[in-house]
């Protein structure tokens, strides 16, 4: 069995990514990476036909192991193809989302020293929070003047305004695989823990769907605020996101 490895452009394997984004069924993560060309495609053949396609990225993680896609037909090749891919791209390290077996699978056998980047969270119950004293609206070009100051998050296309000034943002980023949109929010440091963040995440969920899209969110596993804080708006964890160095086994 001959597995041969190659950098390709990202048009050829466009088609098979559609294939693996399908196959994967929930938002992922670094969907956008690969068409933006922050990450390098390969073609994977076995024997001269072709069998599945990988992404290394080039930018912000150089040389990680970020996609992996195998033909269903290839499937028993799975490891040694994985294997291939990372000698071949050079990687020094791997993720994988926990969601997507086919990714996760050929990971835990090539990753060590594995450390979890980020939980993951669908939607999975529909709320009926109240705004504690507050209005949700869509975001004026005059709020910008005394707009909080954001650590974490951008400012957002909507806010909550209490007692006439804004006290939390966010929105829903939508350059992930369809139709699943990323949303994210942060609540001024003086106006915390009065229930803000969880009203707004639940009407963001809201507008979300009204636009066609489907929510989903993420955040540090240390986060236990942010995790708390869209819990209660109706995300549940389905989840994670795993990083590892890559061990290609002794002997290699």
């Amino acid at each position: 069995m001959e597995i041969k490895v190659r950098k390709a452009e990202f048009g050829e394997v466009a088609a098979l990514r559609e294939l693996y984004r399908q196959e994967a069924n929930c938002q992922i993560v670094h969907d956008s990476i690969l068409p933006r060309g922050m990450a390098d495609p390969y073609l994977i053949r076995i024997g001269g036909r072709l069998a599945g396609y990988g992404g290394v990225w080039n930018t912000i993680c150089p040389c990680r192991l970020m996609e992996f896609y195998a033909l269903p037909h290839d499937r028993d090749h799975g490891a040694a193809m994985y294997r291939e891919l990372l000698l071949a791209s050079e990687a020094t390290h791997a993720e994988a989302q926990t969601n997507i077996p086919t990714l996760l699978v050929p990971f835990e056998m090539f990753a060590k020293n594995v450390t979890e980047e980020a939980t993951l969270f669908h939607d999975a119950a529909t709320t009926q929070l109240t705004c504690p004293n507050g209005v949700f609206r869509k975001a004026k070009p005059e709020d910008a003047a005394s707009m909080f100051v954001h650590q974490r998050e951008p400012v957002g296309d909507w806010v909550i305004e209490s007692q006439g000034k804004v006290v939390a943002t966010g929105g829903f980023l939508c350059h992930y695989n369809p139709p699943y949109a990323d949303v994210f929010m942060e609540v001024a440091e003086d106006a915390r823990r009065q229930g803000f963040g969880s009203y707004l995440v639940q009407e963001l969920k809201r507008v979300c769907c009204e636009s066609g899209k489907k929510p989903a969110a993420r955040c540090d596993r240390a986060n236990v605020a942010s995790r708390s804080t869209l819990e209660r708006a109706g995300f549940a964890v389905c989840g994670a996101m795993l990083v590892g160095e890559v061990d290609l086994l002794p002997g290699e």
